[in-house]
């Protein structure tokens, strides 16, 4: 399940001697009680949470799909279990379903393929064959929650498993008790992430809704105009993969878009999810 180093044999031995079979904990409806759920999460013995998580994931923003040099040694192709991975040298339109998996502590901190250290609560994923860097939108097949994540690991390398999220992905998709779930993943361009072909803008944003027709979400868009009395300029649909997202933004602070997160849910009974754009 775990991702690997390309670079050497010894992390797929580490990977090899870490698999269990004992299912996590099941899923706490907080962050904080997540923090009192029993040691040993995911797919590995000594896996799992942190003893006191954060208790803001949910406010954790997706990742922002940017364009980045492809690293020059993570995409090459290697063994792996007996296996030979061939990943992407180019950023190309990719969709897959199955089950996604997640890890924790255990590899927190330390290096992933890429090289950079993996942050559990980073929204960040291992994929076999998906450049590095890139990034995919993940959704859950059974829920249709969505996040984004960006691709700086190798793996999972079992079978039935075709993407590794962070901890908090994981979470936001709600499935850290189940230690798997069954997933769409679909690489992103970031040339078309913005489907109104303009520059997006540093800043905090909020997302309300995402969907496969673009005339879906501009009924969307303009029943937010309507409903929230808000001027046209700060709504957008954005575009990436198959999916078009209906966003708000951008607000001067965290605390300016939680307000209209509060009016969206109250008027609309929709609940909207914070997008940070560095």
């Amino acid at each position: 399940m775990k991702t690997i180093s390309i670079l050497g044999i010894a992390a797929v031995v580490l990977a090899l001697a870490g698999c269990a079979t004992t299912p996590p904990p099941k899923q706490a409806s907080t962050a904080k009680q997540a923090s009192a759920a029993p040691k040993g999460g995911g797919y590995y013995l000594d896996d799992g949470p942190e003893a006191n998580p954060p208790a803001n994931l949910d406010a954790i923003p997706d990742a922002v799909p940017r364009k980045e040099p492809l690293n020059p040694f993570a995409n090459r192709a290697y063994v792996a279990l007996g296996t030979t991975y061939t990943p992407q040298t180019a950023r190309q339109p990719f969709s897959e379903e199955g089950l996604a998996s997640w890890y924790g502590r255990r590899f927190n901190g330390k290096k992933t393929s890429s090289g950079e250290r993996y942050d559990m609560y980073a929204m960040t994923a291992a994929h076999p064959t998906l450049p590095i860097p890139s990034y995919a939108r993940v959704t859950s097949l059974d829920t249709g929650k969505s996040v984004v994540v960006r691709i700086n690991d190798r793996g999972p390398f079992h079978s039935k498993r075709i993407i590794d999220l962070s901890y908090t992905a994981a979470y936001k998709l709600g499935y850290l008790g189940r230690g798997s779930a069954r997933v769409r993943v679909e690489s992103i361009d970031p040339d078309t992430f913005d489907m109104q072909g303009k520059a997006p803008q540093t800043g905090v944003y909020l997302q309300v809704g995402a969907f496969s027709r673009a005339d879906n979400a501009r009924q969307l868009r303009d029943r937010l105009e309507r409903q929230l009395d808000i001027d046209a300029g700060q709504t957008r649909v954005v575009l990436d993969g198959s999916l078009h997202r209906v966003q708000l933004g951008p607000y001067s602070s965290d605390d300016a878009a939680q307000t209209d997160r509060q009016r969206v849910r109250e008027r609309l009974d929709l609940n909207a999810v914070l997008v940070r754009r560095d």
